[in-house]
């Protein structure tokens, strides 16, 4: 009598199950970006004055008007440069 049964093997799970569009060291660096972008709000902040009906020249230091928004683009450039980087194949 001839067994028809068909071996039910269990499927085995790849690598390839776990492939993710990008690697992760490119989620690492997309993490670094926001850092980066984080530093550069920061550096944005402050130079209120204390007294609503004074005016405070101090909004316009380098700092916040050069230094903060040249620190947010790169960051935003970083990111761009994770997200198009291309992972290195292990295989």
């Amino acid at each position: 009598m001839a067994d028809n049964k068909k071996s039910k093997a269990k499927p085995t799970v790849t690598n390839d199950a776990y492939d993710f569009p990008i690697g992760r060291k490119n989620y690492l660096y997309i993490l670094a970006g926001v850092c980066i972008l984080v530093v550069g709000f920061l550096l944005m902040t402050g130079g209120k004055s204390s007294d609503p009906n004074e005016f405070s020249s101090e909004i316009f230091s380098f700092r916040r008007i050069t230094l903060a928004p040249i620190v947010v683009v790169g960051g935003f450039v970083f990111i761009i440069w994770a997200i198009m980087k291309k992972p290195k194949e292990t295989h």
